[in-house]
């Protein structure tokens, strides 16, 4: 077969550790800055193995959804921010980008994980200057990320200085001038990085863009270079737009949806529902992934009878268990079976579309020559059978959805393999109409907003010329870095400043131990948050914390009356308003605490008028409309359901690619070159936790529970490097020389592809090769990490409940 896949006797094999090799893993022993530990505790928890589920929600959804309100926000608390929650006079969901419906359910517009994400952020619980007196950072570090999450709401600003072992309370007005000097003390601006997660609102990220741009750079990383970065470029290359084409209520009529890299019963849980209403109208469901997930098998609607009582809605009609990274040679065998079809004079592709909205369907229709169709199906690892079924639904269906996430996104071909599903449905013609179109689902709830308004490290001459224009200042014109670019640049020490606003930086990034180490190298790290995390604790010279409101909470701009905006996954605007009592009254929002910031740094001669913004998010909006792309009197029209920003595709415009056409393109196969010994990991979510956040130890839908020292494997992996069932192992990566490892995980035989292996991120993110991500995104390859998993102790497995194997 040769390829991806072939395993070879090389001593000289790429995948081979060279006898010579570098450990690059954090040795604790050495003391690393304030004695923190980078990674967290590796004891085990208590593994306890249930068979996998064969559905999702239902009955054990809705306890689990009212456990955590009840336990984190108290009975009577929970329930108006509950019935609030992605209502339209309520405030949106601060977990996923699933949009909203027209109508949302009054009863409940949200899903288990939403339900833990409020009570995470709506907690009794809160830590200030007392509880950090009393726990030094490296104290706290010796916590797991869950036991740090679930320390409670941070109460006050807070300080960690060059030298010291505990944070210390500071004034706003002390961390804002500390900033300030910072920020104007640098030899360039060039040396401040802004780094930005998807939880922020429009406002907040406008400003906070703006500012760095006011400073002079353009280093604004931010958590869509990590995650859905290759789809942007991908779709930005052959549609002319980097967002999906789909809106919500298209994915009720089609004929045909394929689930491609995406677990939406864990990550996603709303989008259930829409595949549901498919089901109902007569449509099919495809699903494409090494692991066969429960909310993709059986859906228990829990606002339904027949899921509350039932046995609710069978959702896949066709699952395909492809080996890791083989989407590519899959779609490739779909089109070759099509195009044979097609020859022979049957009506499976669009023939009108193709020539009117096309360019370089001959080019693809030469590649594919290049290519058998036996050889791509035996890569893919699924039955020649299934392949063959699915291209006869594709061959009937007219109107096709392809959704994905970063099972597709996060490996070194990921753009690659994005255009190749965007070639099936160019040649379908399943674009520019109802119920058909491209359908990336973004992870975090307003990391699309943030791109929109203008969180970008790249630069975009017509956006620069309206901030000239409108903001009255000029923006710099040389590309800034990215996550990846960022990383390396604080290790090398030519960034002093990192600023996050929100998230986990440590923890999301690749390569744990390099991450960690570039972030000592700054002078100053600034964290704005809700909630303690490592990234608090793993810190530059001087280290601040400045506490921010969360989702649920009343803003104060406008006397508590305003709101703010954010943009779901199918590029809907709509606004958002907290209802909640702050957590404290030292909490700031992040547009406020980005405009005081900016205003101390930049003085009161500057242009932008920034205590006006921090005061009144309507002229942020203003602003916005003016400067940001497609939006428009946004104060007014993003009340109630909100209002769509323009989609090219929708209009089957594509006059800004070459030629004026959308590209059809000829991508190659991906290539491991995995050694005899090696397997191919990807990183994931287990049910308990939204990213890097850990509301819970359990994994309900895959029946492993208490434990996420993990590694799920094929019994005969398993059993080829003699290891039994709970052995504990140790796992490595090589790449250029260099080992990286993680201890302590517990060796799980799982229905997956032979020759791949699944584990919790982020704790196999130290395996992640900070140089190795998506040739055109940057995006690291954490679902495509070649590993040796490798006997930890000489015999036996800890002492604990033996369950049953999760290999159904």
């Amino acid at each position: 077969m040769g390829g991806a896949w072939s395993q070879q006797n090389a001593p000289d094999w790429p995948g081979r550790a060279p006898k010579n090799a570098e450990i690059v893993s954090f040795d604790m022993e050495e003391q690393p800055p304030r004695g923190v530990r980078v990674r967290g505790p590796e004891a085990f928890t208590g593994l306890r193995l249930e068979p996998p589920k064969e559905y999702a929600a239902g009955i054990p959804a809705i306890g689990k959804a009212l456990e955590h309100s009840f336990r984190e926000m108290g009975v009577l608390r929970s329930v108006r921010p509950l019935l609030s929650l992605n209502q339209q006079d309520g405030f949106d969901c601060p977990s996923c980008a699933w949009p909203d419906p027209e109508k949302p359910s009054r009863v409940a517009e949200y899903c288990e994980n939403g339900a833990k994400a409020l009570a995470d952020e709506a907690t009794r619980k809160g830590i200030g200057a007392e509880f950090f007196a009393k726990y030094s950072v490296a104290e706290l570090s010796r916590r797991s990320d869950y036991e740090l999450n679930a320390l409670g709401r941070l109460t006050e600003p807070l300080i960690l200085r060059e030298g010291s072992s505990h944070y210390q309370p500071v004034t706003w007005e002390e961390a804002n001038q500390l900033v300030a000097g910072s920020l104007n003390g640098l030899i360039s601006p060039d040396e401040a990085i802004f780094y930005t997660s998807g939880r922020s609102s429009n406002e907040a990220a406008f400003l906070y863009g703006m500012f760095a741009r006011a400073l002079g750079t353009n280093n604004l990383p931010d958590c869509s270079n990590m995650c859905h970065e290759s789809s942007g470029v991908a779709l930005g290359e052959t549609l002319g737009i980097g967002k999906g084409s789909v809106k919500l209520e298209d994915l009720y009529g089609a004929d045909l949806v394929l689930v491609a890299g995406q677990n939406p019963g864990t990550n996603h849980p709303r989008m259930l529902s829409a595949l549901e209403k498919c089901k109902a109208r007569g449509g099919r469901i495809i699903s494409i992934n090494p692991l066969e997930e429960a909310g993709l098998i059986r859906f228990r609607n829990p606002q339904k009878a027949s899921g509350i009582l039932g046995r609710g809605t069978g959702l896949t009609d066709l699952h395909l268990p492809v080996r890791i990274n083989q989407d590519i040679p899959l779609v490739k065998a779909w089109l070759k079976l099509l195009l044979e079809r097609h020859t022979k004079g049957e009506n499976v592709l669009d023939d009108s579309f193709i020539s009117s909205y096309t360019r370089g369907f001959k080019a693809l229709q030469e590649d594919l020559q290049n290519y058998q169709i036996g050889d791509l199906i035996a890569r893919t690892g699924v039955d020649p059978e299934s392949v063959r079924r699915g291209a006869d639904w594709l061959a009937t269906s007219k109107n096709i959805i392809i959704c994905w996430a970063m099972g597709i996104t996060q490996h070194q071909n990921g753009v690659a393999t994005i255009r190749e599903y965007v070639n099936l449905l160019l040649l379908k013609g399943s674009l520019g109409k109802p119920f058909a179109g491209t359908c990336p689902v973004r992870g975090h709830s307003n990391v699309q907003g943030d791109r929109s308004v203008g969180i970008q490290h790249f630069v975009d001459r017509e956006l620069n010329a309206r901030i000239k224009e409108h903001l009255g200042f000029e923006p710099p014109g040389k590309k800034g870095w990215d996550v990846v670019e960022s990383i390396r640049a604080m290790h090398e020490g030519r960034a002093r400043v990192f600023m996050a606003l929100g998230g986990n930086f440590l923890m999301a990034a690749p390569d744990t131990d390099y991450t960690a180490r570039a972030l000592q190298q700054c002078d100053l790290t600034v964290q704005i948050s809700t909630k303690l995390n490592r990234s608090h604790l793993v810190t530059g010279r001087t280290a601040l914390i400045l506490p921010t409101l969360g989702r649920s909470e009343k803003e104060e701009a406008g006397g508590g009356k305003d709101f703010l905006t954010v943009e779901n996954s199918m590029g809907r605007v709509r606004r958002t308003k907290g209802i909640l009592r702050p957590a404290s009254p030292e909490l700031k929002s992040e547009p406020r605490i980005i405009a005081d910031m900016a205003a101390t740094c930049l003085g009161e001669g500057h242009p932008v008028p920034w205590g006006e913004f921090g005061s009144d998010y309507g002229k942020i909006r203003s602003a916005i409309d003016r400067v940001a792309k497609g939006f428009k009197d946004t104060s007014r029209r993003s009340e109630g359901a909100g209002y769509y920003l323009p989609n090219n595709v929708r209009d089957l415009d594509f006059s800004s690619l070459p030629g004026g056409k959308a590209q059809i393109t000829c991508n190659p196969l991906p290539e491991h070159h995995l050694a005899p010994d090696e397997l191919l990991l990807m990183t994931i979510r287990s049910h308990d936790q939204f990213n890097t956040t850990i509301y819970g130890m359990d994994d309900r839908y895959r029946g492993i529970y208490n434990e996420r020292r993990v590694i799920l494997m094929h019994p005969e992996d398993l059993a080829g490097r003699g290891l039994q069932p709970r052995e504990v192992v140790r796992i490595t990566s090589t790449y250029d020389g260099q080992i990286r490892e993680v201890r302590n995980f517990l060796a799980i035989p799982y229905k997956i592809p032979k020759g791949c292996a699944a584990a919790y991120f982020p704790e196999t993110n130290p395996l992640v090769p900070n140089n190795r991500f998506a040739a055109g995104s940057q995006t690291p390859i954490s679902k495509s990490v070649r590993i040796r998993v490798i006997r930890e102790v000489p015999s036996g497995y800890p002492d604990a409940d033996q369950g049953a194997a999760p290999t159904k």
